[in-house]
């Protein structure tokens, strides 16, 4: 993992104090005005935009067409002041055309170093699931390591790096599955609802009336993005929080304090240690847009489908069943008594 992963768990963290903290609800603020401008409904979609921004984390957005995912990515890439770049994902994409490469200048009959998209504040792969696995595989050490490395050279990514990627889950011609590797790099896996129909009128208003179509400021900067992961990282988590995570955790493996009988008939692979980091940092998260310097049991369930449901494998039984992960996640956090 990551320093910035294990320092969250650090015993001298330096606690919030009440500036801190109200400091942070005037960003997340200034960030939620700014999404909510253009993104009509869609609370929990606004809620996991936010939480990775704040936990410096990568998000995937999965949805049938026209749920406007890419207009979701763009604008928390709008809302902040750093550079942007799209990747049209194809199968034809190659993993240079992510990262970069070297190229042959013939008037100095040397190499030079073109980067790529992905040296951007905020990168957004559109259909993830269009490339190839060896391109999606490009990915995985700039969302992990956040650096790539061409030709034998290490290039640090930009601070803060967040990965926007969407997915259409019905056209399955012409897709390639994510591996398992690189959608546990995922801190969470939104799947996007249909609005409702007072909320689809008002997308249509919107579109009409022309408002969406005037660009706004943006409502922070770089600078504020960076001090609100530090902000993250200090809320305090208590060892019985900790010990919680971990016997969820635990749980979708099949052990635990608290183990579901038969619960390998279901699930194949259950969460990593990344998961367990994961449902921390998006609590830690949740907590400081709550106005709270502290993280509370209800922090760690609001976003366990987001948190989980990429890291969960079913196995051939329960997908024959049609036993959906949420289902099996809602069983894991009913077995484990809440601390």
């Amino acid at each position: 993992m990551t320093n910035t992963d294990t320092t969250i768990t650090a015993p001298h963290v330096q606690p919030l104090g009440d500036d801190d903290v109200a400091a942070a609800t005037r960003l997340v603020s200034k960030i939620d005005s700014h999404l909510r401008g253009r993104i009509i409904g869609q609370d929990e979609l606004i809620r996991a935009l936010t939480v990775c921004l704040l936990a410096d984390g990568h998000i995937l957005i999965e949805s049938v067409p026209g749920l406007a995912k890419t207009t979701a990515a763009k604008t928390l890439a709008s809302a902040v002041a750093g550079s942007f770049s799209r990747v049209q994902c194809t199968p034809d994409l190659m993993p240079s055309d992510i990262v970069g490469t070297q190229v042959f200048s013939m008037h100095t009959s040397t190499m030079t170093t073109q980067l790529g998209p992905v040296h951007a504040n905020f990168v957004l792969l559109d259909e993830i699931n269009r490339s190839s696995a060896k391109t999606q595989s490009a990915m995985l050490q700039a969302m992990e390591e956040r650096l790539v490395t061409i030709a034998g050279t290490d290039y640090p990514l930009p601070d803060p790096f967040l990965v926007m990627a969407t997915q259409n889950p019905i056209e399955e011609e012409g897709t390639y599955v994510l591996p398992e590797a690189q959608m546990d790099r995922f801190l969470l896996a939104h799947v996007l609802p249909y609005p409702a129909p007072a909320e689809e009128i008002a997308i249509l208003d919107g579109h009409a009336d022309g408002a969406f179509a005037a660009e706004e400021p943006p409502a922070v900067s770089t600078d504020d993005v960076t001090a609100l992961h530090a902000l993250t990282r200090r809320v305090h988590v208590h060892p019985s929080i900790r010990a919680y995570i971990v016997d969820l955790v635990n749980t979708t493996r099949g052990g635990g304090p608290n183990p579901i009988p038969d619960l390998r008939q279901d699930v194949r692979l259950g969460a990593s240690p990344r998961g367990s980091l994961a449902l921390m940092r998006s609590a830690q998260a949740l907590a400081l847009m709550s106005g709270r310097a502290y993280v509370v049991p209800d922090d760690v369930r609001a976003l366990r489908h987001p948190v989980l449901r990429h890291r969960l494998q079913r196995t051939y039984d329960a997908l024959a069943a049609g036993i959906a992960t949420e289902a099996i996640i809602d069983a894991v956090f009913a077995a484990v008594p809440v601390p």
